[in-house]
């Protein structure tokens, strides 16, 4: 990789980004015209410092996931981010590889629920984003790096989580997952950080291993269900939540609502109003 082209190019397209058009609010004495370093390294999920670093020629080799938040935040077209992963010594993620692609249009819906928690997973189930009323109420995300980002490794390797499940609807929740997985794996073979992942999962969990080679079908997926929050300063929240397929692009789109009106929707408004604030 050419690091002084990779980061030229990289400030340019960052200075001809609209704040508005990204939900970035744009402030009165605002002298930049693009978006600042901090907001782009925020809507990408990185540390400014390493963006700066970036910019500047001075971290080479971003990897392919640093340069798929980079293209998402600012909404680059189709050609630019192709571009922008051959400037980082990558080819462009093709037919084989699973899609962590946010295309416009699949953004634009994302715009508009921008009030409500939503997370995006591919179909590895590798966390995409997660917009902040989601991580207002389930935690921060934004610090996961890794298998840490990964729901079916988290599931399994049972770390802290504020969903509520009794021991059968955990291990109902691990078997789908693993058999959603298992069918990605047939559809994506030659990919190689799919690969990983599943040498990963095997190598640390037994349970997997386990629910891999079960010959029974898993329960049945229940796009739509309840699932009980415990959230550390408002308490427990029933809420709905709607797991949407996006197919072309083979990502999964889960959305938490409560009925309006209700004492969940109003726990649910102070936890993002609370969690808000502390992000």
């Amino acid at each position: 990789m050419e690091a002084w082209e990779f980061g030229r190019t990289l400030r340019r397209w960052r200075d001809r980004v609209a704040p508005e058009a990204v939900g970035v609010p744009a402030g009165r004495r605002r002298r930049a015209s693009g978006l600042r370093r901090e907001e782009l390294a925020a809507l990408a999920g990185v540390s400014t410092d390493y963006l700066t670093r970036l910019e500047q020629g001075r971290a080479r080799a971003p990897s392919p996931q640093v340069v798929e938040s980079l293209a998402r935040a600012l909404r680059l077209a189709d050609a630019e981010r192709d571009l922008l992963y051959r400037l980082a010594g990558h080819a462009a993620p093709g037919p084989d590889v699973v899609p962590s692609r946010v295309t416009p249009s699949v953004q634009r819906l994302l715009d508009r629920l921008s009030h409500t928690p939503v997370v995006v997973y591919d179909a590895t189930w590798t966390l995409v984003l997660a917009n902040a009323p989601y991580n207002a109420l389930m935690g921060d995300t934004t610090t996961w790096g890794g298998l840490e980002r990964n729901a079916v490794w988290r599931n399994l390797a049972r770390l802290p989580s504020r969903v509520v499940h009794t021991p059968r609807e955990q291990a109902e929740h691990e078997a789908r997952l693993v058999a959603d997985l298992r069918l990605t794996a047939s559809r994506y073979p030659a990919d190689r950080a799919l690969r990983r992942l599943l040498a990963d999962l095997a190598a640390g969990s037994a349970r997997f291993a386990e629910l891999w080679d079960a010959e029974a079908p898993p329960p049945p997926a229940d796009p739509s269900r309840r699932k009980t929050i415990d959230h550390p300063a408002v308490g427990l929240i029933n809420l709905d939540c709607d797991t949407l397929l996006v197919a072309l692009d083979d990502l999964r789109i889960s959305v938490y609502t409560a009925e309006p009106g209700s004492e969940d929707a109003d726990r649910l408004a102070l936890a993002a109003v609370l969690g808000t604030q502390s992000l």
